[in-house]
Order: C-alpha cells, then sequence, then structure tokens
C-alpha cells in the first residue's frame, strides 16, 4: 500500500482553502505543501508532520507519534503519527494546526528557474 487514500483526503479537506496550497506524490506516498514547503502528508496509514525542530521532538511524548525515520536517518522537525492517533477529526485538525502554524513561519519558497 502505497497511502491511506482516505486519510489523504481527510487532510485535503483540512487544507484545501490555505493560501499557497498544493500536493505532490512523494515519499512513497503523498505531501501537502503551503507556499512550497511540506507541511504533512501521509506514508502508508501514517500521518507525517513538519513541526521544526522545537516542536517535533516535544510531539514525540504524545501517544501514537514516532519520529520520522523512513529513509534510515531520523528527522528531528518531522513525526509520524499512527493512524490510531488521528481517527477522530478532532485530532487530526490538531495535529494539521500544529503543522500549518510552523510551516507558516517559513519564508515562501520560489519557484525553481527552468534550465535550458
Amino acid at each position: 500500500m502505497a497511502y491511506n487514500p482516505e486519510l489523504a483526503s481527510r487532510i485535503r479537506a483540512c487544507l484545501i482553502g490555505e493560501p499557497g496550497f498544493d500536493e505532490r506524490k512523494m515519499f512513497g506516498g503523498i505531501a501537502f505543501l503551503l507556499n512550497g514547503h511540506m507541511c504533512c502528508g501521509v506514508h502508508e496509514s501514517d500521518l507525517m508532520l513538519r513541526l521544526g525542530p522545537d516542536l517535533g521532538p516535544r510531539a514525540l511524548e504524545e501517544p501514537h507519534t514516532r519520529v520520522m525515520d523512513f529513509t534510515g536517518r531520523p528527522m528531528a522537525n518531522m513525526i509520524f503519527v499512527e493512524a490510531a492517533g488521528v481517527e477522530r477529526d478532532e485530532e487530526l485538525n490538531r495535529w494539521i494546526g500544529r503543522a500549518r502554524d510552523f510551516v507558516r513561519t517559513l519564508p515562501p519558497k520560489q519557484p525553481k528557474k527552468k534550465m535550458g
């Protein structure tokens, strides 16, 4: 299974009206971006979140979380939340809100110039 499409739809519904919203298939799953920065996504049945270097490690103290390390290198500013941690919409909205708030602190990415 590449990613859970139901979870992706729930995330999309949370972010679709956000300025700078985009989505891309990556990491064998799907990522949701705001102003060019990955905010969150789905990998298999887990929610991926970009929470930053301060909130990321603190979030690991909460249930159903683990460090994002599918590349073999742990990423301190990103975590996974297992499906059990986002069963209710309130839980999902709370997690996505944290990631959205962090990503909104980053300057918008400039589009890459095409070579050629």
